[in-house]
C-alpha cells in the first residue's frame, strides 16, 4: 500500500506531506484548489514526462517521494527482476528530483532509470481518470479486459499462438520470396552462383588475412628491420667492432675476477656480470642468425601481396572478415540448392504453410472458447455489478465473434461489450450507448469484479463521479466502499455522498502566504477530523453559507455511511 506522498516546490504546492491510511481514503476541494497536482505528482514520481515548468516559481528544483510498503510476495519477486531495492521490512521508497532540463529518480536511495519507473507503476498502483473511461469505447480495451479476467490458461494458449503464428508468417515470407517467375530465377541463379564461385575460388582460411598482413608487413619493412639488427649486433659484439658490448663487459669480467678472491661481496658481483656476458653471447649468436635468414624475396613478396588484395577485396564485397565472406559463401550455396530446384523447395515450403496454418487455427479456436465461456461469466458478474451503480434493468453481454479471416498472434476473435440499460431498447455496443456517467459506473464495475485476481494494493480514482448525482452517487459511494475492504483507494470526489464513506477524509485547500513579504498563492493538504468532515460535506452540499440544516444533512450522511459499511 502507498504509506505517504511528500511533495515540494511543485506548481502551488511550497511542502507537504500526506500520510495515507488502509481503507478509503476520499480528497475534496473547491475547483481549482489542486486537486489535479496531486495525481499528477504521483505520476511523476512513477516515471511520468517531466516539465521544468512545473517547479514551483522561485524554486530551483521539485522533489515528490512515495513511499510504499510491500507484503505481497508476488510483487516483490517482480520488483528485484526489474532490480529494485527494497528495504528488508518491505518498505520502497520512491524520489524523483526535477531540475532545469533534467531530472533524478531514486529506489530506496539507489539511482534507477524513469523507465524502471513506469515499469513500477503496473506494479504497486492502478491511477484511473477520466481518461480510462473513454478507452472503454475501444474494442480493443474489451479484448484486453476479457484476457485478463480469464487469466493464466488462456496467457498459456496464447503464447503457443504466438510461436505458430510467427513460423507460419515466416514461411508465408518465404513463399513470397520464392514466387518469381524464369527470367527472374535464372538472373538470381546466375548471380549467386558468380557469388559463390568467386568466393570459392579464393580457397580462404579462417585467419588467414591476419597471418599475411604480419607477414607483408615484414617484408614492407625489410630494409629498415636489417638496418636496425645490423645496428645492435655491431653494438652487442656480434660485427667487427672492437669498442662493443660485448668488449666492454668482457674487461669488466676480467678485472672483477682479478679481485674476486678478496671480498664475497666482489665474487657475488662477478657472478652477476658473468651471467649478463653468458646472455649477451646468447643474443650475439641469435641476432647473427636472424640477420643470415633476412632474404628479401620479390617473387615471394609479390605472391603475399596480390593474395592479400584478393581477401581484401572479397572482405569489402562480401563482409569484414574472412569469417563473414565464408559465411556469406554458404548463404550463397544454399540459395543455389533452392534455385536449382525450386520446384521442390516451394512444394516443402506450401506444406510447411499448412501445417502451421492449421496449427494456429486450432490454438485460436481453443483460444476462442476460454474467452467464450469467459465472456459469460465475466458478462454474468458485470451486470450484478451494474444492478449494485444503479443500472436498475440493464442488460450487458460480451459478444465474441471468430473469424479465420482474422488471424492474429492473439487469435482470431473479435470482442465487444454490448449493453441496454433501458427496458424495451435493443442491445447496442457500448459506443453508440453509454454516457459519460454510465462509462465511470461501468469501468468501477469492473474495478470491482477484478479485485479479487488483481495483484495492486492501491488503486487511485480521479473524479469517478463525473456525471452521476443523487441516488446513483450512493450507489457508486457503496461500491467503493466494498472495493476498499480488498484494496487501498484514494479517491478525489466532488460528491459528498462519496466522500461520506471515507475512512479517511483529506481535504485540498488553496491559501495565500507571506514569503519574504511576498504574496504567494500555496496548496494545502490536511487530513480532517470528524468533526471537519461534517463541514467539508455540509460544504459540498452546497449553498451560500455552511447552515445548521446542511451540517445536520452531513451528519445524517456520515451516520448512514457507517450503517452501509458496518453491513
Amino acid at each position: 500500500m502507498l504509506y505517504s506522498l511528500h511533495v515540494k516546490n511543485l506548481a502551488l504546492i511550497n511542502e507537504q506531506e500526506i500520510e495515507f491510511q488502509d481503507g478509503l481514503n476520499i480528497m475534496s476541494g473547491e475547483t481549482g484548489a489542486g486537486k489535479s497536482v496531486i495525481i499528477g505528482s504521483v505520476n511523476l514520481a512513477l516515471g511520468g514526462k517531466a516539465d521544468s515548468g512545473m517547479i514551483r516559481t522561485g524554486a530551483e528544483y521539485a522533489l515528490i517521494e512515495l513511499t510504499f510498503g510491500i507484503k505481497d510476495k508476488v510483487q516483490l519477486e517482480k520488483l528485484k527482476e526489474l532490480d529494485i531495492p527494497v528495504d528488508d521490512d518491505g518498505t520502497l521508497v520512491l524520489q524523483r528530483k526535477i531540475m532545469e532540463g533534467r531530472s533524478v529518480c531514486k529506489a530506496c536511495g539507489e539511482t534507477v532509470s524513469a523507465r524502471q519507473l513506469r515499469e513500477l507503476s503496473n506494479i504497486l498502483i492502478n491511477i484511473h481518470g477520466q481518461n480510462d473511461n473513454q478507452e472503454l469505447l475501444h474494442k480493443k480495451k474489451h479484448l484486453a479486459i476479457l484476457d485478463e479476467y480469464a487469466g493464466d490458461e488462456l496467457l498459456v494458449l496464447k503464447d503457443e499462438c504466438a510461436d505458430s503464428y510467427k513460423k507460419w508468417k515466416n514461411v508465408l515470407k518465404d513463399l513470397e520470396e520464392t514466387n518469381l517467375d524464369e527470367r527472374e530465377r535464372a538472373r538470381e541463379q546466375d548471380l549467386a552462383s558468380f557469388e559463390f564461385e568467386e568466393i570459392e575460388k579464393a580457397q580462404l582460411c579462417p585467419g588467414e588475412d591476419e597471418e599475411l598482413e604480419a607477414k607483408y608487413r615484414k617484408m614492407v619493412n625489410g630494409r629498415k628491420i636489417a638496418e636496425a639488427a645490423s645496428a645492435a649486433a655491431e653494438m652487442t659484439g656480434a660485427g667487427d667492432s672492437s669498442d662493443n658490448a660485448s668488449e666492454q663487459i668482457g674487461r669488466a669480467v676480467r678485472e672483477l675476477s682479478s679481485v674476486s678472491s678478496y671480498d664475497d661481496g666482489v665474487k657475488d658481483l662477478l657472478d652477476q656480470l658473468s651471467d649478463i656476458d653468458n646472455l649477451l653471447s646468447d643474443f650475439r649468436y641469435n641476432i647473427s642468425s636472424y640477420i643470415s635468414d633476412l632474404e628479401f624475396d620479390p617473387e615471394d613478396f609479390q605472391t603475399t601481396e596480390d593474395r592479400l588484395n584478393v581477401i581484401n577485396h572479397l572482405k569489402d564485397k562480401y563482409g569484414g572478415s574472412v569469417e563473414a565472406v565464408l559465411k556469406y559463401r554458404d548463404e550463397k550455396e544454399e540459395e543455389l540448392k533452392k534455385l536449382a530446384d525450386l520446384g521442390a523447395y516451394r512444394e516443402k515450403l506450401l506444406a510447411d504453410e499448412k501445417k502451421y496454418h492449421e496449427e494456429t487455427l486450432s490454438v485460436c479456436r481453443k483460444i476462442s472458447d476460454v474467452r467464450k465461456e469467459n465472456a459469460k461469466k465475466l458478462a454474468e458478474l458485470l451486470k450484478k455489478a451494474l444492478i449494485d451503480l444503479n443500472f436498475i434493468d440493464v442488460r450487458f453481454e460480451i459478444d465474441v465473434r471468430d473469424s479465420e479471416e482474422n488471424i492474429s498472434a492473439e487469435g482470431f476473435d473479435d470482442v465487444e461489450f454490448m449493453i441496454s440499460t433501458n427496458p424495451g431498447e435493443a442491445i447496442r455496443p457500448l459506443d453508440s450507448v453509454a454516457s459519460g456517467g454510465e462509462l465511470s459506473r461501468i469501468m468501477l464495475a469492473l474495478k470491482t469484479v477484478a479485485s479479487d485476481k488483481d495483484e495492486i494494493d492501491t488503486l487511485i480514482f480521479d473524479e469517478i463521479d463525473a456525471g452521476i448525482s443523487g441516488q446513483t452517487a450512493w450507489k457508486v459511494s457503496e461500491k467503493l466502499g466494498l472495493l476498499s475492504g480488498e484494496h487501498q483507494i484514494i479517491c478525489i470526489t466532488h460528491l459528498p455522498q462519496i466522500a461520506a464513506m471515507a475512512d479517511n477524509h483529506y481535504e485540498i485547500k488553496k491559501e495565500t502566504t507571506d514569503e519574504n513579504g511576498q504574496e504567494r498563492t500555496v496548496t494545502k493538504i490536511r487530513r480532517l477530523s470528524d468533526d471537519e468532515r461534517a463541514y467539508e460535506l455540509a460544504r459540498m452540499l452546497g449553498g451560500a453559507g455552511i447552515t445548521d440544516t446542511a451540517l445536520e444533512n452531513a451528519r445524517e450522511m456520515i451516520r448512514q455511511a457507517e450503517k452501509v459499511k458496518k453491513r
